[in-house]
Parts: structure tokens; C-alpha cells; sequence
């Protein structure tokens, strides 16, 4: 049986719990990269994207959350609703499309991107769908663009894999923020203008159910 992934969600709630605190982080990174942002509209794609809220708490209030455009993917019916409520909130342009965001063809429509989010992902596909995943994304994004990502670190802690990953893709960290071993960690990348562009694979992943 899969994750009950609208019972998961609802961990969000409890603001003592990690999920909630990733968020935070998330979020931060998220308004960061929006500061950042050269003038125009602000290209984004998330990848399993939940309900949304991460994108929707960051953009609240913000002064640029009307030049927001792009795509939320997320393949739950009943998170694609949340999310597409939440979507509406932060802007227009913004649009949540109930898919698999593990086939690159149903959003290449929207590539490429001054925004990727990759949040909650590398902690439920293996290894190697983490490194193609990674090896992808000068593909899917413009140069200069942000790239906020998630993964757990219990043993074996994968996050230095991650940054060499990146590294090795062409991007730039921009910080990486965990409160320790065993817990989670946020990442920000920049991609590069001189990144290596391998083409993108039809498909990046595979959720697993036996790494929980």
C-alpha cells in the first residue's frame, strides 16, 4: 500500500514537527529567490508539488507574487485541488496540472524555468533517479535560475552526493541549511550559464515505497 500522502500533509500543521520547520526553510529560500528575480515575469515549476503551500506561504504578501507564472504538478487529485486553490491565492499565471511530474513531457510546455522546485522528492526515489534528476536540470531551467531541493539525512547521508551532483551540473550552491545529522536539509542552487545541457529524459524518477 502507498503513503497516505494526504494524512502526510497534514503534518504541515504541527508547527513543531520536521515537516513544518523544512517548510520554513523552504519558504525563506523561496521569497530569497523572488527578491532576486530580475524584472518581468518569474518563471516556476514545481515537481511534486503537494498541496502548494510552500510556494503560496512564501509568495503571500510579496511584491512580486503577481509576476509569478508557470506550473505546480502534482499527482494526487485531491492535493491538485488544495494546490489549485492555493495557486489562485498567489497569482494568475499560475497554474496546478494533476500529473506525474516523474514524465518530462507533461510540462516541457513551461520549461525553461527561472524557478524549480524539487521538495520532497529525493527522499522517496533512489539513488540514481536523484543523479538523473539532478544531471536534468540546466535542461529544464534558464541560466541563473534557482534551484530549492529537500532530502532527509539519515544514514547513509546522501547530501554531499547531492552537492557534487549539482557541482557537477553546472550549478552554483547558494547554501545548504539543515539542523543536523539525522534531520533534513534544504539546498539552493544557481544553475550556470556554462552548464553541461544533456537533453531531458522522458522520464526522471520513480517514487518507491520501500525507502520510508
Amino acid at each position: 500500500m502507498g503513503r497516505d500522502w494526504i494524512e502526510w500533509h497534514r503534518q504541515y500543521d504541527d508547527q513543531a514537527s520536521p515537516l513544518a520547520q523544512r517548510l520554513a526553510v523552504v519558504t525563506t529560500m523561496i521569497r530569497d529567490a523572488l527578491d532576486a528575480a530580475p524584472a518581468g515575469p518569474i518563471h516556476v515549476l514545481s515537481l511534486c508539488a503537494g498541496d502548494g503551500r510552500d510556494l503560496a506561504v512564501a509568495a503571500a504578501g510579496h511584491a512580486r507574487a503577481s509576476d509569478i507564472e508557470g506550473l505546480l504538478i502534482e499527482l494526487d487529485p485531491d492535493l491538485a485541488v488544495t494546490a489549485t486553490a492555493n495557486a489562485a491565492a498567489v497569482s494568475s499565471g499560475l497554474v496546478v496540472r494533476c500529473a506525474d511530474a516523474s514524465e518530462t513531457a507533461g510540462y516541457l510546455d513551461a520549461l525553461p524555468v527561472d524557478l524549480l522546485l524539487l521538495c520532497g522528492i529525493f527522499g522517496n526515489i533512489s539513488i540514481d533517479d536523484v543523479g538523473r534528476t539532478i544531471a536534468a536540470v540546466p535542461a529544464m531551467c534558464k541560466p541563473g535560475a534557482t534551484v530549492i531541493w529537500t532530502r532527509h539525512r539519515r544514514v547513509p547521508d546522501a547530501t554531499p552526493m547531492i552537492r557534487g551532483w549539482f557541482d557537477a551540473a553546472g550549478c552554483c550552491s547558494a547554501g545548504v541549511i539543515s539542523p543536523g545529522e539525522g534531520r533534513f536539509a534544504v539546498g539552493c542552487e544557481r544553475v550556470g550559464a556554462g552548464g553541461a545541457r544533456a537533453s531531458l529524459p522522458l522520464r526522471l524518477f520513480t517514487f518507491r515505497d520501500d525507502l520510508w
